[in-house]
């Protein structure tokens, strides 16, 4: 077997047998479909092994393949570690910075981006809104925020602080009565079957006796924008209901309902200058903001009946 195999084709290789199809394996990897068959004969060639099964449906990895496998995540793994590592080497705190958030969150960042901007004027910033966990180990993002810390190797994790929850309303949405009978009548926005797991949500079903909310979706901010043009009543996190001056919040901040936030970072980079000086700066943001953060600013509420 010949073991001098590119990297490149071994990439290829990774990749196909993460995806298990040449269609998922080239759109992962932006090249063509052609390209990515070649590569895998091309490899399979070179070592002298069949490394795949081909079948209708699904390229599965032979026992041959399944070694392979093994000793090229490896690999990908260490090539992963020497970049994280030599980015950390550099001294200047430029470049770009890739910061990864629920939506909400990532929306209160750009909001302050021309303020970040203006302290790390240097620094671009690629501010990416996301449900799911980027791999910090591939620098698919240097930093997130997070309402939890992942079980991963190599994370350090710092709270950001806590985030309050509230009911909300557009300004000329009919509530006559505001007891929890009432508003618990009234029409909803929340999140779909699929993202109940979001803060508030499950409390919202059991203030409703179980019934699910008339307008439903996947994202905070179509919920914000059903809300403020009068679609129902939601709950909303209080730095992206309270700042509205379309919403109105009905009564205070629901105790049950917050969510703490957690900034991530892979210790090989929390010492690289451009990304140490952005969490400086997000933590000093959500410090001075923490009023708001909690649902503390002064502002007009309807208060609900007894």
């Amino acid at each position: 077997m010949d073991i001098n195999a590119n990297w490149d084709d071994l990439r290829v290789f990774l990749v196909l047998a993460r995806e298990g199809t040449l269609t998922t394996a080239a759109r992962a990897l932006r090249v063509s479909h052609p390209t990515v068959a070649r590569r895998v004969k091309a490899l399979e060639k070179q070592i002298g092994a069949r490394l795949f099964e081909r079948l209708p449906d699904r390229f599965v990895p032979t026992q041959a393949g399944e070694g392979l496998l093994a000793d090229t995540e490896a690999m990908e793994k260490a090539a992963q570690s020497i970049h994280r590592r030599s980015a950390g080497l550099s001294d200047t705190v430029s470049g770009t910075v890739r910061l990864s958030a629920e939506e909400a969150t990532a929306a209160l960042i750009a909001r302050y981006s021309a303020e970040l901007r203006s302290k790390l004027p240097q620094i671009e910033f690629e501010v990416i809104s996301s449900h799911t966990l980027a791999n910090l180990s591939r620098r698919e993002a240097d930093l997130l925020i997070r309402e939890q810390v992942p079980d991963l190797g190599g994370i350090v994790a710092r709270k950001l602080g806590r985030v309050a929850y509230a009911i909300y309303a557009a300004r000329d949405f009919p509530v006559k009565r505001s007891t929890p009978a009432a508003l618990a009548a009234l029409p909803w926005v929340g999140f779909d079957d699929d993202h109940i797991r979001m803060p508030g949500q499950s409390w919202l079903l059991d203030y409703r006796g179980g019934r699910r909310p008339e307008i439903r979706g996947n994202n905070w901010l179509v919920l914000h924008e059903a809300t403020r043009t009068g679609a129902g009543l939601a709950v909303l996190p209080c730095h992206l209901g309270d700042p509205d001056p379309m919403l109105r919040r009905i009564g205070s901040t629901i105790p049950d309902v917050f969510a703490d936030q957690w900034l991530l970072v892979h210790r090989d980079l929390r010492a690289l200058p451009r990304v140490r000086a952005v969490m400086d700066a997000v933590v000093g943001l959500f410090q001075r903001e923490r009023a708001m953060l909690e649902g503390r600013v002064g502002r007009r509420t309807a208060v609900i009946d007894d």
